[in-house]
């Protein structure tokens, strides 16, 4: 007995090493970090002109790598929402999302090169993907397996509520109040101190006094029919609203098992990010021989990197979990403005450089339309594929926008 006592510790770090880095999570990091170094070696000859069949074997070699990881992303986004349970276990993977994203825009205006209309051009592009491409085939997906889907209408509106703040501040007030579409530098310390305040205050509140609100309605579950009949287990719906213990609870009895899957997660998503990196000037020289626009690149980029999170949300609908599709599309769109904004303003103020956000009047009309269509959508008493049609209609118009 004393021999075996020490050694307890031992299995059970052994034991939880092996339940979380699977032999599948391995092969997924090994191709996303194997993928990105191969690339980094073929350097100087990506760098000369390559021709089109090869060109286009590397993107669609990429895109599987990609898609591989962003299904290990999502595997772990799932346990931890199920430790954690919402809005905690969402937050996750929508801060890290949105983090990276925030770090490859500051990478681009920190490199060569003048990259004014990068902040504006890349949010831009996500909120029409998220608010309109990802939760239109979410709602289409969901609608057509069940007959009653409800979104908890108070979390909906506080989302609504800071994206109409910050989306102005970022697209609306630029062309308004600034100077050639950019903020002076006193607008915009200003504009930091307000963005990352009001954020910070809105993260606070959603993890504490108001966490509820960002939580599953109660009638809002699929009963055990539909869950039959849908092939999905009643376990996948433990992030719902079902009674889940308190979070300090669950750090102190799972904390290790926590802190890596966070760090698998994270060590999954930087490939994925990186390969985007890559696959850009792929995509600009791509879509320059075929005479697609530039802007395109940029939208194809931020589809990818949102995979995760979008693969993540088609699976919350389809059980039936329409709060959790709020909180991680909602949320990511509200962490991405929240952080951008104020990230690339004091990066303009560091470095001299121009930040170019006010947006053109096509897009704030659409952007507009958007936010008008997902508050109709979601204070429905009753969410159907048909509010999802609706929001694909809209992101095929952005499209057309983005061609004219």
């Amino acid at each position: 007995m004393r021999r075996s006592t020490p050694r307890l510790p031992a299995l059970v770090s052994s034991g939880l090493i092996r339940s979380v880095l699977t032999p599948v999570a391995i092969v997924r990091l090994l191709l996303g970090w194997g993928a990105f170094l191969l690339l980094q070696a073929l350097g100087p000859v990506l760098a000369t002109p390559l021709p089109t069949w090869l060109l286009w074997a590397l993107l669609g070699g990429i895109v599987v790598v990609i898609t591989a990881c962003a299904f290990g992303v999502v595997t772990e986004a799932e346990h931890l929402a199920r430790r954690l349970g919402d809005p905690y276990g969402t937050l996750v993977l929508t801060l890290s999302i949105a983090g990276i994203e925030v770090i490859l825009i500051a990478a681009v205006m920190l490199g060569p090169g003048e990259h004014a209309t990068i902040a504006r051009d890349s949010v831009m592009a996500v909120s029409m993907i998220i608010l309109n491409l990802v939760i239109g085939a979410a709602l289409v997906a969901g609608g057509l397996r069940h007959r009653r889907l409800r979104a908890n209408r108070t979390g909906v509106s506080l989302y609504l509520g800071m994206l109409i703040a910050l989306l102005t501040v970022a697209f609306a007030l630029p062309g308004l109040i600034g100077d050639a579409g950019s903020y002076t530098p006193g607008q915009a310390v200003v504009m930091i101190t307000l963005t990352a305040g009001l954020y910070v205050f809105f993260l606070v509140r959603q993890l504490g006094a108001q966490r509820a609100d960002f939580q599953e309605v109660q009638d809002a579950a699929p009963s055990a029919s539909a869950l039959s009949e849908s092939g999905l287990s009643a376990s996948a719906l433990s992030a719902s609203g079902a009674a889940h213990p308190s979070v300090a609870a669950v750090l102190r009895r799972h904390r290790a098992e926590l802190v890596a899957r966070v760090i698998l997660l994270l060590a999954l998503v930087l490939p994925i990010v990186l390969l985007s990196q890559h696959m850009a000037a792929m995509l600009d020289a791509g879509l320059g021989a075929i005479g697609a626009p530039v802007a395109l690149s940029g939208i194809l980029i931020a589809m990818i990197v949102f995979l995760p999170e979008t693969i993540t949300t088609i699976r919350a609908a389809l059980a039936g979990e329409m709060q959790r599709v709020s909180n991680l599309c909602h949320g990511a769109l509200v962490s991405t403005a929240g952080i951008t904004i104020p990230a690339v303003l004091t990066i303009g103020l560091l470095t001299g450089q121009p930040v170019l956000l006010a947006e053109t009047p096509v897009n704030l009309l659409l952007l507009a339309i958007t936010l008008l269509l997902t508050l109709t959508t979601f204070t429905s008493r009753r969410l159907t594929a048909l509010h999802g049609a609706a929001h694909l209609f809209l992101f095929v118009i952005y499209g057309l926008s983005v061609f004219s």
